[in-house]
């Protein structure tokens, strides 16, 4: 523990390479850092696979992912808070995305009772939200073993995001801005317009799923017009169509395998897919691009996903290719004055299953038997 929180005060500085002996401290430090990073792949997945179950169990309609933190997010923590590498909450991090507020409640109230993993702490960001209009429930859980082997990992912490579509696509809608336009919006650094664009549009869909809004903003009647106003400044719809449009997606992975997945974001908008069967396969490739990120060799963002199903990919990390349907087509109804949408499923037309046809099996004998003449 001593050498992973060393490691983490290197990681809070700038790492420079001089010599091959300063790149050397810093291959021991990224070494360090990413050993106790993989550390929490096991606790993670197993948080994962229970808040799976239970949602599974309600049938509580939505997704579920994890992932471990990026390493410049990573680092970036460090360098902005006084929280130490060894006691950093989200390394390891859970996110559900479910259909809407009446899923999120649920599951809420269910990861809570009975939970295989001890909840240390929780922020209620959509009953109190942040000031920018993040919204999404945080729990931090405490791994806890079942087996023997598993002991060296007690007290992991793992972070679960709860949150809703609508939630989701603001997230995704900022982060996919920030990229674009080389801002960091997420963390307050950027375009004042969009920040306040943004803060405004949460309120909107809080209004919408019946949830507190947060402060900061006016009365709905007077932030319509302001959103409305601050869009036509910024043409912000066709800022995000373009964001939409723009972003190449690099089918680099076989559909059939892998359940980990390794995301690439170049500085011109191609995004890259590697897919992987093992953790220690992935986190030893990310490892790799990570330090060429952080010496400079390389313009990329990088990070490792676990989804349960590869069509789900795009679905549950949409920013990363660009996808900002479900948040640009709201802002269009916003501006004209129509409430936003809850992502909710089209019930479908029960269709009566078609007569099972039995094949005529002289067809095949008759083309053995030319096959025999």
């Amino acid at each position: 523990m001593k050498a992973v929180r060393k490691a983490g005060e290197r990681l809070a500085a700038n790492v420079q390479v001089f010599d091959e002996q300063s790149y050397q401290d810093a291959q021991d430090v990224f070494r360090v850092a990413n050993s106790w990073r993989d550390s929490h792949f096991l606790p993670m997945r197993s948080v994962y696979l229970s808040v799976r179950f239970r949602m599974l169990r309600a049938e509580i309609s939505g997704n579920m992912a994890a992932r471990p933190k990026r390493m410049a997010s990573i680092r970036r923590k460090l360098r902005e808070s006084s929280t130490k590498l060894d006691q950093m909450q989200d390394i390891g991090g859970c996110r559900a995305i479910l259909d809407d507020i009446a899923g999120v409640r649920e599951l809420m109230d269910r990861v809570q009772e009975k939970f295989p993993h001890t909840l240390r702490q929780q922020w209620p960001y959509i009953d109190a939200p942040k000031e920018d209009g993040y919204r999404s429930h945080h729990l931090v859980f405490h791994f806890s073993p079942r087996k023997k082997e598993h002991e060296a990992f007690e007290g992991r912490r793992v972070e679960l995001q709860i949150r809703t579509r609508l939630q989701h696509s603001w997230a995704t809608a900022v982060e996919a801005v920030s990229l674009f336009n080389g801002e960091d919006l997420k963390h307050h650094h950027g375009d004042k317009d969009w920040l306040r664009l943004f803060q405004l549009v949460s309120a909107e869909f809080a209004h919408v799923e019946g949830c507190p809004v947060g402060p900061g903003v006016p009365v709905r009647k007077d932030r319509i017009l302001e959103i409305k106003d601050i869009n036509n400044r910024l043409g912000a719809v066709a800022v995000l169509e373009n964001i939409r449009t723009a972003t190449h997606y690099a089918e680099s992975f076989v559909y059939e395998r892998g359940k980990y997945f390794l995301i690439v974001y170049h500085a011109n908008h191609t995004v890259e897919v590697e897919n992987y069967d093992h953790s220690i396969q992935v986190t030893a490739r990310l490892a790799v691009i990570e330090r060429e990120i952080a010496i400079g060799r390389m313009n990329a963002k990088a990070v490792v996903v676990e989804v349960d199903k590869v069509e789900n990919l795009v679905k549950t990390y949409p920013n990363y290719f660009g996808d900002v349907s479900l948040f640009v087509r709201n802002l269009r109804r916003i501006i004209k004055g129509e409430d936003a949408q809850e992502y909710s499923l089209v019930p479908q037309q029960i269709v009566r299953p078609q007569p099972h046809d039995r094949p005529d099996p002289s067809l095949l004998i008759r083309r053995y038997r030319r096959w025999d003449v």
